[in-house]
């Protein structure tokens, strides 16, 4: 019989979470079973796992096969209504061992996630295949912008006591892993819950101390409207805090960001970039970005257009808007959804451009690598680099950048 398996969809911290299913579906001695953890950011993503689900039953008949993720969360029986489907667990749901094992019998078992009042660390060994670990700082949102499902699936804001991340940083670093990048769903509202008022960039800096033997810590996106000053201090004088950061901008238009009920204007977001590159010269930013959002005019989508040079935008996200039944933004005038996929395409471009522009201003220097594969590594950037010759995953090696080459850099080892 085959162990366990998990197919993922979405973002670092559902891989993380799927690392947890992995351990305890092992732990209750589960064989033959897959779990679907599902993403519910757009209907693309929903669209693919509904796919996923039809293909893997072709594939394994004789397979358990379990749907879980944000997707089960916001609707359990859409997913328990399929005839693939055996059962469906809610977000909360499959991070507790007893979900697992003969006893777990229930078809749905799918509760109310805003009754979750705490996130509890899972202290986690290792991940496969992978060079880097994920560390769940935090969880849910307490915002409610209005393209977004996301605190249905996941529920209110939480955070994690630092004990606990030291904790799981500490076994991480003995079992070989010399990065880590800290996850959440909102991540820069760390802290809000927790006793003492210890927030995101102050977390940070006495994680760093109570971990003096990580080399790299990485953090997932963040929102500008929420970044203190303790982070941005944290970025000038502590070299382990690798320098790319991923912002939550979505759009350039004040108007855009108004109706999507972010908490940032235009102007703030251009603000932090030259402030925080002010701070760390190699530092380069990646953003998400919203093409078609209802009501956006030519105007509108040309300002985020101009957003990318404005800050200095690197690696983008990009996401033509998805309707998201029981949204305030799926009931204003939509933008054609030929209009949103051209728009989207016009600003992967501009990434695209921006990127190589990076890799061209790279050739010549010097570049700290993660090896993710015996040749290939990421730089602190996060930059792709090939090497010359093969290199041990999971170590970090110096390497001298020497071309670009098709999405990615070519490197040469140094001694």
């Amino acid at each position: 019989m085959k162990a366990p398996d998990v197919l993922t969809f979405g973002c670092r911290l559902n891989a993380y979470e799927s690392e947890v299913i992995k351990a305890h579906a092992r732990a209750a001695g589960e064989e033959n079973t897959v779990y679907v953890n599902t993403c519910a950011v757009t209907a693309e993503a929903e669209r693919q796992a509904r796919q996923a689900i039809r293909r893997l039953r072709r594939q394994r008949p004789d397979a358990r096969i379990v749907v879980t993720g944000c997707a089960a969360q916001i609707s359990p029986a859409a997913y328990g209504d399929m005839e693939e489907v055996d059962g469906v667990l809610g977000n909360a749901e499959k991070l507790r061992p007893e979900s697992y094992g003969t006893d777990a019998t229930a078809r749905v078992d799918v509760n109310d996630i805003f009754s979750v009042r705490e996130t509890a660390n899972h202290l986690l060994q290792g991940f496969e295949d992978r060079a880097r670990a994920f560390l769940q700082v935090q969880n849910g949102c307490d915002h409610r912008c209005t393209f977004c499902i996301i605190p249905y699936g996941r529920g209110n804001s939480r955070s994690v006591p630092l004990g606990a991340l030291v904790e799981a940083a500490k076994a991480l670093v003995a079992n070989g892993y010399r990065e880590i990048v800290l996850t959440g769903v909102d991540l820069t509202s760390y802290g809000a819950d927790l006793p003492g008022g210890l927030r995101l960039g102050a977390m940070l800096r006495r994680f760093l101390a109570l971990v003096p033997e990580l080399p790299r810590l990485r953090l997932s996106s963040i929102d500008v409207a929420e970044v203190d000053e303790d982070l941005l201090r944290l970025l000038a004088d502590e070299p382990r805090l690798m320098p790319h950061l991923h912002l939550s901008l979505q759009s350039g238009s004040n108007m855009l960001l108004k109706r999507m009920k972010r908490r940032h204007a235009r102007e703030d977001a251009i603000a932090f970039c030259a402030r925080a590159r002010a701070l760390r010269s190699d530092l380069i930013f990646g953003a998400d970005l919203i093409a078609g959002f209802p009501t956006e005019t030519e105007a509108m989508f040309e300002e985020t257009l101009d957003l990318i040079a404005a800050c200095g935008l690197t690696y983008l996200h990009v996401f033509p808007y998805s309707v998201r039944p029981e949204t305030p933004a799926a009931r204003m005038p939509q933008v054609p959804l030929a209009v949103r996929k051209a728009r989207a395409a016009r600003l992967r471009a501009a990434g695209e451009r921006a990127e190589r522009r990076f890799h061209a201003a790279c050739v010549g220097t010097k570049a700290s690598l993660l090896i993710e594969k015996p040749r290939l590594g990421r730089s602190e950037q996060f930059a792709p680099v090939r090497l010359d010759a093969d290199a041990l995953p999971g170590t970090i090696v110096s390497a001298g950048i020497e071309r670009v080459e098709a999405q990615a850099l070519f490197g040469r080892l140094s001694g």
